[in-house]
């Protein structure tokens, strides 16, 4: 390991997923000989199956290995350490605050007790005895002075502890929001990257000539969220969409001077293919061996067969009229017995199941539940030492037997093998994670390959602590990219470099202007709300998709208002509400005639008259949309007519605003908004400190037979 030549790396480059990240590292450096290198700087959260490596520029340079290792040696303190230091100093000094305050309030407590006790009456005295009123005030002047010195003392020690907690409150803060890129241990781990290259370089071989390589990697603990920039002037009608980033991270590294990529994809969603299985009519086949995998070979339980002998020898000498000595235990805690093995006395069996031998086909023998013959079975391994009353049962098994007089209790039946060939897992077959079991194992395990248990328990530990930042709570109005994004993945670059310090927060990046289309446009309801509302009307103009997030408008050059962006699709519209237009006014008034009409007033008709006034006291003329509504009927004999210029949504009188968003973000058909059945619109240009006069209504022609009953007709 100290032979491998060390090359520094610096990070480059991170591509933030929806949950997680991808890092790439460059490293330069001239290769040795043996072509072996030693590439540091990676963080503990670093994903070992996500290693990959290569050699950047024309060199005939390749790479033939790359695996992470991990390294361990001594550091000094950091800067976690001296926080981590004054938080613990400031807790016992918060500690003895607490202490003095609460004897200081014990001993007000005692003084404020003190009372006046007179003396026990003795024959002698009078019925009535004078009472001794100068020694009474005394007592008082002494409590009082006593409890005014108290309190003053109480006083300062509140304030002190006050300031004590106070404190110690900043330094747990310092410490909580401190960055997780440094070691809080006295021993540092280290990870590393191990490179071997295989080639000559392209300056010739001369052995001086220096190699660029490139690492990248992927760390958990990385998420962030879209958030908008919206700059417009209400008189040129134009304006400009910044598109920003919110980032969190905790990967324990800080990126420094990084470049930053935004993508909407699941760093680890699936990406193995699907497998097709044939169907098959006729005689069964056998399933094909995995590859990968064989058969352990034959007699590989007689390997440990020697060591068993010698793992149950006797611990003292046999006696010298031949009887055994007693046994020592054995590693594992179950007592041993000779070897070779005297033959069994007449008297009970132990209580507790001795091991079996690996190498034997069968051991024991159970009395049969019916009838009395015996049937051998074959014995699966016990724990060591464990009552075989308490071995755990086949599910689906019938009853064990009552147990014979003599007490020997027998071992329980091994589980029924699998039929079929072996099915490994994943696991089974990752050649570099499988650990080869020795003699102390069970007997199913010795002499095999199993995947061994991750060793690195403080990289696990890392992991999870950089997972907790997918449970921050979202900035007002921000939603995840891959609940906005939909069917769709695609990826935003920032166009200058960014410093995002792992600490757990949110960090705000500027990735670069989208071109998008805008005008302001004044819009109003007032059969429903007496209110002119200011509204811009933003189209995606860019070739990519806009998410959902939080959009800050700002309004000739100065703050209006945060609101949420719906996700815009290339070539989509949506209309942004800025709030109520307070230089525009709008009234209503409606008047309703009934009469009949046909014959013999067989026909009722309600006459609806809708009078709309608007003016505008801002300096520039303005285009306002009154909207309005006209009942809508189903029935064939009921007849409406409207008697008003109003125009109907999609006829050339409504706007093109996308209305609410489908499942992909997308929408209504060609950009439609969607209005209710009924839906008419009025767009009157209004002057600067001009009044508009709008009349419009209906007539609604019901027959008798049909007249409206328990209803109102009135709007």
């Amino acid at each position: 390991m100290g032979t491998d030549q060390r090359w520094e790396s610096v990070l480059d480059g991170v591509v933030v997923y929806a949950q997680g990240a991808l890092c790439t590292r460059l490293a330069r450096g001239v290769v040795p000989s043996d072509g072996r290198v030693r590439v540091t700087g990676l963080p503990r959260t670093a994903d070992a199956g996500s290693l990959r490596a290569r050699v950047l520029g024309a060199s005939d340079v390749r790479v033939t290995e790359a695996r992470i290792e991990t390294e361990a040696e001594p550091v000094g303190d950091g800067d976690r350490d001296a926080l981590l230091r004054e938080v613990e100093r400031l807790r016992d000094a918060c500690a003895t605050a607490r202490g003095r305050r609460q004897r200081q309030r014990a001993l007000i407590d005692e003084v404020a007790a003190l009372r006046p006790v007179p003396p026990q009456r003795r024959r002698d005295d009078p019925p009535h005895r004078t009472t001794p009123v100068e020694a009474w005030l005394e007592l008082a002047d002494f409590v009082d002075e006593r409890l005014t010195g108290l309190h003053a003392r109480l006083a300062e020690l509140d304030e002190a502890l006050r300031d004590v907690e106070h404190e110690l409150s900043v330094a747990e803060d310092r410490f909580a929001r401190a960055s997780t890129a440094g070691t809080s241990a006295h021993v540092a781990t280290t990870v590393c990257a191990v490179v071997t290259l295989d080639g000559v370089p392209a300056g010739g071989g001369a052995g001086d000539d220096v190699v660029e390589l490139e690492l990248e990697y992927g760390v958990p603990g990385a998420v962030w969220v879209p958030a908008y920039r919206l700059s417009c002037r209400q008189e040129d009608g134009d304006g400009r969409l910044l598109l920003r980033a919110s980032v969190a991270q905790r990967t324990g590294e800080d990126w420094t001077g990084v470049r930053v990529a935004l993508a909407t994809a699941d760093l680890r969603r699936r990406t193995d293919l699907p497998r097709l299985g044939s169907l098959r009519i006729g005689r069964s086949q056998p399933a094909p061996a995995p590859a990968g995998w064989r058969e352990p070979p034959a007699g590989l339980a007689d390997l440990f067969t020697a060591y068993d002998a010698r793992s149950r020898q006797p611990s003292r000498p046999r006696a010298a009229g031949g009887a055994a000595a007693a046994a020592g235990p054995l590693p594992d805690g179950t007592p041993a017995s000779p070897l070779p093995p005297p033959p069994p006395p007449p008297m009970p069996a132990p209580a507790v199941a001795p091991l079996p031998q690996a190498a034997g086909p069968a051991y024991g023998a159970a009395p049969g539940a019916m009838g009395g013959a015996p049937r051998a079975r074959r014995a699966a391994p016990a724990p060591a030492g464990a009552p075989a009353s308490f071995l755990p049962a086949a599910p689906g098994a019938a009853p064990p037997p009552p147990p014979p007089p003599g007490g020997a209790v027998p071992p329980p039946a091994p589980p029924e093998p699998v039929a079929g060939p072996p099915r490994p897992s994943g696991d089974e077959l990752d050649y570099a994670g499988l650990v080869l079991c020795g003699a102390d194992e069970r007997s199913e395990r010795r002499g095999r390959l199993f995947p061994g248990a991750p060793s690195d328990a403080v990289a696990a530990r890392h992991r999870r602590l950089a997972e907790t930042v997918a449970a921050l709570p979202l900035p007002r109005h921000a939603v995840r990219p891959r609940e906005s994004a939909g069917s769709f993945d695609h990826r935003f670059d920032a166009g200058a470099r960014a410093d995002i310090p792992s600490d757990g927060t949110w960090h705000t990046v500027t990735v670069g202007e989208v071109a998008v289309g805008l005008r302001t446009e004044y819009l109003t309801v007032p059969s429903v709300e007496q209110t002119v509302y200011a509204t811009l009307v933003l189209s995606n103009a860019s070739d990519r998709a806009l998410l959902a997030g939080p959009v800050e408008v700002v309004v000739d050059d100065e703050f209006l208002l945060t609101t949420g962006l719906p996700t815009l699709a290339p070539g989509a519209v949506r209309r942004v509400g800025l709030g109520p237009a307070e230089g525009i006014r709008v009234t209503r008034r409606t008047n309703l005639h009934e009469s009949t009409a046909g014959l013999r007033g067989g026909t009722t008709v309600l006459d609806h008259r809708v009078h709309v006034e608007l003016a505008n006291t801002l300096a520039r003329p303005v285009t306002v949309e009154v909207r309005e509504r006209v009942p809508v009927t189903s029935e064939s004999d009921v007849r409406i007519e409207e008697r008003a210029d109003w125009t109907t949504p999609g006829d050339g009188g409504g706007t093109d605003a996308s209305g609410p968003h489908g499942p992909e973000g997308v929408g209504g058909p060609e950009g439609a908004e969607q209005h209710a059945a009924g839906t008419r619109v009025w767009r009157v240009a209004l002057p600067a400190g001009g009044t508009v006069v709008l009349d419009g209504g209906y007539e609604i022609r019901i027959p008798a037979g049909k007249a409206l009953v328990d209803g109102n007709r009135r709007s």
